[in-house]
C-alpha cells in the first residue's frame, strides 16, 4: 500500500469517528486530556527581538529532533538549528494525521527559560535551556508510563500526560539544575489502552487552569473532562472530579483573559466554554459554538481571539471574545485563513506575541506562519518546507517565543 492511500485511508477513519456530528468511538474508561501549553507562571523572563524563535518537534520514530526557526519582526521564519531530543518519537494506532493526537507535546516555561518535549516512543521527557535558537544542557528524565503525548507547566510545575496502557499524570518540579520528579504526584487515568494507544481512545491535552488550582484532563470516547484539584505543594487528588462534557469528543483546551475553560470538541466542530469552580466542578457558561468546519481539534488563544485548525478540511478557525465574555465567530464562514495545496493535514497551533499564529500541516511538511489582523483575519506571511511530513510518523508539536 503506498503512503499516499494509506493517509487517505487514516484521515477516512478520523472523519468517520469525530467528524460529520457522527460518532463512532467505542466506550473507553477514562482518557484524560490536559492543556495550558501556554499557561505560563509570572515574572516571565524577557526576551530581544533576536533572540524570537518558532520551535517544531519532528517525533521522528528513529530519533525525536526539535527544528529551530529564527522569527522575523515580519513573523518569517528560517531554519536555524536542528537538534536530537535524545528519544524516540510515537505513532498512535491508525492516526489519521496527527501521530499523537495531543495539543501541547511541546512546550515553552517563559517562567525557567526551559523547553520541554515528551518522547512518545522512549517514555520520556526530554528538557532544554533556550538561548534564542539555541537549545543547551539537554536533559532527559522518564515520565514513569508508556506514550507520553503532553506536558502542561504552571509556577515551577510540569506535568506530563501519559496516554498508553492505563495512562497516568506524572509531576515534575522545574529547578535550575533541571526536571525533579514530584514525590506522590503520579496519579493513574485508568485507561484500558496498548501501550501505544488507540488515537480515539487515548487523552488529547494535559493542562493546568490559571492559578495552579486544578489540572484538567479531557477524555475523547468517554467524553468527560476530568479535573484534579492540586494542594498548596503542587500534588494532584487521589481521585479526578468527573464533568461530563458539554459536547461530543473533547479533544483541546485553552483559558480566556477571565480564567475560563475554552474545550475543543471534534466530533462537531464546536467550543464550549466552563467556569472552573476550586472544587473541580465546571460550570458551561456557553453551550457549544459550531464553526462549521471538519474536525476541530486544536485550539490556541491570542489575546481576545483564539484559533481553532480543523484537520479534517485544512482549515483554521477564528474566535474572539466578546467584552461580556461571549465567544463569537470572527466571521459567517468560520475561516480564517484558506487552505491552500501546501497547507494540508492541520494540525497543532503555536502563537507568538499575539500577533502570528503558526500553524503545523502535517500531510504537507510545512509550517504556516500568519499575521493577525485587528479584525482577527489572518494573513500569510511565511510558510517553511522539508519538516517531516505524516506518513509512518510525522511531525507534532510546536511553540513559539
Amino acid at each position: 500500500m503506498s503512503r499516499h492511500i494509506r493517509r487517505r485511508s487514516r484521515l477516512q477513519k478520523q472523519t468517520a469517528l469525530f467528524g460529520g456530528g457522527t460518532v463512532a468511538v467505542a466506550a473507553v474508561i477514562a482518557t484524560f486530556n490536559v492543556a495550558s501549553a501556554s499557561q505560563v507562571s509570572p515574572a516571565p523572563r524577557t526576551t530581544s527581538k533576536a533572540d524570537h524563535a518558532v520551535f517544531v518537534q519532528g517525533n521522528e520514530l528513529a530519533g525525536n529532533t526539535i527544528h529551530v526557526f529564527r522569527r522575523g519582526d515580519d513573523g518569517k521564519l528560517t531554519a536555524a538549528h536542528t537538534y536530537s531530543t535524545g528519544g524516540k518519537g510515537g505513532d498512535q494506532v491508525d492516526a489519521p494525521t496527527d501521530s499523537l493526537a495531543s495539543q501541547g507535546s511541546l512546550v515553552y516555561d517563559r517562567r525557567s527559560g526551559r523547553l520541554l518535549a515528551v518522547n512518545a516512543g522512549s517514555g520520556t521527557l526530554t528538557s532544554f535551556a533556550v538561548h534564542g535558537q539555541r537549545l543547551t544542557d539537554r536533559q532527559i528524565v522518564s515520565t514513569g508510563g508508556d506514550f507520553p503525548a503532553g506536558v502542561a507547566v504552571s509556577g515551577g510545575l510540569a506535568y506530563v500526560m501519559n496516554a498508553g496502557g492505563a495512562g497516568s499524570i506524572q509531576g515534575f518540579r522545574i529547578t535550575p539544575e533541571g526536571l525533579k520528579p514530584l514525590s506522590d504526584s503520579q496519579r493513574t487515568l485508568g485507561l484500558e489502552n496498548e501501550e501505544v494507544p488507540l488515537f480515539s481512545s487515548s487523552p488529547g491535552q494535559v493542562a493546568i487552569t490559571p492559578g495552579g488550582r486544578n489540572l484538567v484532563v479531557t477524555t475523547k470516547s468517554a467524553n468527560t473532562l476530568e479535573v484534579f484539584p492540586l494542594g498548596h505543594d503542587g500534588r494532584p487528588a487521589p481521585e479526578p472530579v468527573v464533568n461530563k462534557s458539554a459536547g461530543k469528543v473533547p479533544f483541546a483546551i485553552a483559558f480566556d483573559t477571565r480564567g475560563r475553560m475554552l474545550v475543543a470538541e471534534a466530533a462537531q466542530s464546536t467550543v464550549s466554554t466552563y467556569k472552573v469552580r476550586h472544587n473541580g466542578e465546571l460550570k458551561a457558561v456557553q453551550k457549544p459554538l459550531p464553526n462549521g468546519q471538519d474536525t476541530l481539534c486544536w485550539l490556541e488563544r491570542a489575546g481576545d481571539f483564539f484559533y481553532g485548525a480543523n484537520t479534517g478540511n485544512s482549515t483554521v478557525t477564528g474566535y474572539r471574545m466578546t467584552p461580556g465574555g461571549k465567544l463569537k465567530l470572527t466571521n459567517e464562514a468560520g475561516i480564517a485563513a484558506a487552505p491552500s495545496g501546501k497547507s494540508q493535514g492541520v494540525i497543532d497551533i503555536a502563537v507568538a506575541a499575539d500577533r502570528f499564529v503558526y500553524v503545523q500541516n502535517a500531510t504537507s511538511g510545512t509550517v504556516d506562519g500568519f499575521r493577525i489582523g485587528h479584525n482577527g483575519a489572518l494573513t500569510k506571511v511565511t510558510t517553511v518546507a522539508g519538516l517531516p511530513p505524516f506518513a509512518e510518523s510525522g511531525m507534532e508539536g510546536i511553540t513559539a517565543v
